[in-house]
């Protein structure tokens, strides 16, 4: 056994609870660009050697096959981006637009097909929680090797509209028309969805694994039973590495169980990085340059041997959580943020199983939001009009992490915290109508709350 594969089994890489001797050293009270990249420092030596080998594949590029760079050839052959980084500058959230007006590279459009019902189709959702296209897959690939077609083109551009409070401040809203140019391959399935999402800030991922099961399932209410009109429930994903089903926690409709699979998913989906998690390249049937592209030459048949993912995962894990200055104005607007009913599902009190008590701002639940962010594509039990509640934590440090204004939901159209808000329906309708009816000196103290977190 190696240095690295006995120092992943020594830290025990599924759980950080074990190094949490000390609550405050989980969390930074920094306002920089750099607050979502501090380490936790607990961390004995071991344990910050796999950190700093996890943050390494983290942020430098991959390569294509063959190489002279044995430990990085395999990117591709259909890809994204080049490095994790890429999408996730200082760890936070991707940018929409290039300087040139291009989409970002943070941003990837998902496909889906509808469910036809047949046993494959059945198949697909239990095992995988979508259907593909046939010949593009899951994930649009903007980018081949050297002999591999790239897949298309994206192409999103913005309707706007004049939203008008009662007291005459108006909000532009910004609705998403996405399509795809460049085909390479011929047309998509007829009845496939296309879903934008822009890269998600890393913010507390540790903190989020160490809620238990049974706290996130304690807040379902899938049949509204207290009939207060929000009835989230947990998505149930099926985890390859573990071959069993359990609560989903990550992506924007909770469709991963653990940091670990996220990682995994993410290098497949977006480099074509294969690990035991995800064993194949992202390659279709119909795609013959990809299934006959050259393939890494790693010593180990996957790309990403599973120590490697464990230490990107690890690195992911083990980074600190912003926390907010709790003054007496950020607590006036957390009070209207509560009284008007954001917290029945951005929930700030949980306890993970070690003890510390976080404030996540996010249920971990699926909640239908209304026909409006419906994006037509299932993901396990997430409908269309489903999504997992975003974790609030940080959100105020967005802009200053990415270095230039954020952009909100998960398909990056709000261009403000109010203009998400008027985005909301379904479950959260009653909410985003009672924030409407809010005086403007209200609505700006809950803004302020936001902007602190």
């Amino acid at each position: 056994m190696n240095k690295l594969t006995s120092s992943l089994a020594l830290i025990g890489l599924l759980s950080i609870s074990a190094l949490a001797n000390d609550h405050n050293k989980y969390f930074t009270k920094s306002k920089s660009e750099h607050s979502f990249s501090k380490q936790i420092n607990t961390l004995n030596d071991d344990a910050l050697d796999i950190a700093i080998l996890g943050k390494s594949f983290f942020r430098i590029p991959w390569v294509e096959a063959p190489s002279a760079t044995t430990a990085r050839d395999g990117l591709g052959p259909l890809f994204n981006a080049n490095a994790c980084i890429s999408c996730h500058p200082n760890n936070g959230i991707g940018g929409l637009f290039t300087k040139s007006g291009e989409i970002a590279r943070s941003n990837i459009i998902k496909v889906g097909i509808t469910n036809n019902g047949s046993q494959k189709h059945q198949e697909m959702i239990s095992k995988m929680g979508f259907i593909p296209d046939p010949v593009y897959g899951g994930q649009i690939s903007i980018n081949g090797v050297f002999g591999v077609p790239f897949e298309a083109r994206p192409e999103v551009k913005f309707e706007t509209s004049e939203f008008t409070f009662p007291d005459g401040e108006k909000i532009t809203m910004h609705k998403p028309l996405v399509k795809l140019k460049d085909l390479q391959y011929g047309e998509l399935t007829t009845n496939a969805s296309l879903s934008f999402r822009k890269a998600p800030a890393l913010v507390g991922l540790g903190l989020l694994e160490m809620i238990s099961d049974k706290d996130i399932l304690a807040n379902e209410d899938i049949n509204d039973k207290n009939g207060d009109g929000i009835s989230g429930k947990a998505n149930i994903v099926y985890s390859p590495y573990q071959d069993k089903y359990k609560v989903g926690r990550y992506t924007y409709k909770a469709s991963a169980p653990t940091v670990l699979h996220q990682v995994a998913g993410a290098a497949n989906n977006d480099m074509s990085l294969t690990s035991p998690i995800f064993p194949n390249d992202n390659c279709t049937d119909a795609q013959k340059e990809c299934l006959e592209a050259p393939k890494g030459r790693s010593s180990d048949k996957f790309d990403l041997p599973i120590e490697r993912v464990k230490a990107i995962a690890f690195y992911l894990k083990t980074l600190k959580t912003p926390i907010p200055t709790q003054t007496d104005e950020f607590m006036e607007g957390k009070e209207i943020f509560d009284k008007i009913g954001c917290v029945s599902c951005h929930k700030d009190n949980f306890t993970t199983e070690n003890g510390i008590k976080i404030a996540p701002y996010s249920d971990m639940l699926l909640h239908d939001m209304g026909e409006d962010l419906s994006d037509g594509r299932v993901e396990f039990k997430a409908g269309s009009r489903e999504w997992r509640t975003s974790p609030l934590w940080g959100i105020g440090l967005y802009g200053k992490v990415l270095g230039k204004d954020p952009r909100y939901l998960h398909d990056g159209r709000a261009t403000s915290l109010s203009e998400a808000i008027l985005w909301h329906g379904g479950e959260a309708e009653k909410a985003k109508d009672t924030y409407v009816n809010l005086s403007k000196e209200k609505r700006d103290k809950l803004l302020k709350f936001l902007g602190e977190l």
